[in-house]
């Protein structure tokens, strides 16, 4: 578990050294994975149309509801890795 964590933790700092920015549906993805290892399900009311960032970010972490903390380590954890080239 501690080296999920210390894998999970190192991917997070190699996330903002990638060489090249990803496009908005992945960083999306980047966003939903960390806060659903982080902080498990969405929770909170989804953010008014006025708040198109906020709402895309909510909509992106709430189709996660339900995935296991250590499974979304592993998919971010993959994906910066898919993404480093």
């Amino acid at each position: 578990m501690a080296d999920l964590n210390t894998r999970f933790e190192q991917a997070v700092a190699e996330s903002k050294t990638l060489p090249e920015r990803p496009d908005n549906m992945t960083l999306l993805k980047l966003y939903a994975l960390y806060k659903q290892a982080s902080s498990g399900d969405v929770d909170g009311k989804r953010p008014g149309f006025t708040d198109m960032v906020g709402r895309a970010k909510w909509d992106a972490w709430n189709e996660l509801k339900g995935t296991g903390r250590d499974d979304a380590m592993q998919q971010y954890i993959a994906l910066v890795e898919s993404l480093k080239g």
